[in-house]
């Protein structure tokens, strides 16, 4: 789901480097690489969720038995798709709530790469997963990190989780450097290469603020992480238990590592992944984010702190602050200013549903999009 995004192109190579078969791809309107990949990896089903693309998609494809499919409800087929064990669920945002939720109630494996599913709706997604017997492994480097170093262990030895930041292009920047700031100099991170939304969730924090929330419902332990900064991403995260022991996982700042071990889990198996070098590494450095510089990281532990449909205010109103950002409407330090403004006047609904989740998002992006402009 989402196979033209970063993750979906690095899911690829894993794909034809380890052996799996890709069953469905999606996209919204990248046809010109959907067409590609479909012609490389042919699958049972393509889907464009827009539908003019997905005509023109169509066309791309009439000359191979790849079924086409449109609009949300060809996303939602190949979510569903019975033939497919694992769902890579790689879009950007809310849109990838509700395909998550169908490949959920399939009772597929999810690869979960959308971290904004859990973001907002984390206690129904998990209630979901548990329901139908569906497994949910991550695919976010940190997450997988912390996955992997719990492997083997009994929730009752833990005593906390340590969830790194690279701390994005701007660690150790002021406020008032951070008054000039372009979106081309925000999307320069210093070690990851990832999709522009991502790049300035890192450049602002957020992007760890978003992985906090996640990690709550990934995980279970709302009071137990610790988030630290760490320069050179080589640590991912790592888990702190009651004998003081710490575990965690290492590795080259390469995203098909996570994604392959999402696949195989709980198996291990060769693949395209860089090999990590510690001689060249030379040290690793550890610090406290500055809470006071970087607020969209304040805000995400506000909206943790209040629960119910906060985390999903905080989502759309960061999506729109980002999109208005990337479009040079508003500067740099508006983000968290365009966010905070959609958590103080949006009401909260504290029971999680769909509908709750899906109504707060709109109101967030509708309180966002007047203060962006205000």
């Amino acid at each position: 789901l989402g196979s033209p995004g970063p993750i979906g192109r690095q899911t690829l190579e894993v794909a034809a480097a380890c052996g799996h078969r890709v069953l469905a791809l999606t996209a919204h309107h990248n046809i010109a690489l959907l067409e590609q990949q479909a012609r490389t990896f042919h699958p049972i089903l393509a889907a464009a969720a827009d539908p003019t693309a997905a005509a023109a998609l169509a066309m791309r494809l009439s000359d191979t038995d790849i079924r086409v499919l449109a609009g949300e409800e060809g996303v939602l087929a190949a979510a569903r798709l019975p033939q497919a064990d694992t769902a890579v669920t790689a879009l950007v945002g809310i849109a990838g709530l509700a395909p998550t939720l169908a490949a959920i109630d399939s009772g597929k494996r999810i690869a979960l790469a959308n971290k904004e599913t859990l973001v907002c709706a984390g206690p129904l997604v998990m209630a979901r997963a548990r329901e139908k017997g569906a497994e949910i492994v991550p695919v976010d480097s940190e997450h997988s990190a912390i996955f992997q170093s719990l492997q083997g262990s009994s929730p009752k030895e833990l005593r906390r989780i340590l969830l790194t930041a690279s701390g994005g292009p701007f660690f150790g920047w002021s406020r008032e450097a951070l008054e000039g700031v372009t979106p081309a100099r925000a999307l320069q991170h210093p070690n990851w290469s990832m999709g522009a939304k991502v790049t300035i969730d890192s450049a602002t924090l957020m992007n760890k603020g978003l992985e906090l929330l996640e990690a709550m419902s990934l995980f279970d332990v709302p009071e137990k992480i610790q988030i630290l900064i760490h320069r050179e991403s080589i640590l991912h995260s790592a888990v702190e238990y009651c004998d003081n022991s710490v575990i965690a996982q290492l590795g080259d700042p390469d995203m098909r590592l996570p994604i392959q071990y999402a696949l195989s889990w709980p198996d291990r198996t060769p693949g395209p992944a860089r090999p990590l070098d510690l001689l060249s590494v030379g040290k690793l450095t550890f610090a406290q984010p500055d809470l006071k510089t970087f607020r969209c990281l304040a805000l995400a532990i506000r909206a943790a702190r209040e629960g119910g449909t906060a985390p999903a205010i905080l989502n759309g109103a960061n999506e729109v602050a980002v999109e208005r950002f990337l479009a040079g409407k508003i500067g740099f330090l508006q983000i968290p200013q365009v966010v905070e403004a959609a958590l103080d006047t949006v009401p909260r609904a504290a029971a999680l549903t769909l509908e709750s989740i899906q109504a707060a998002d709109q109101a967030a992006r509708r309180a966002a999009a007047r203060a962006a402009e205000g």
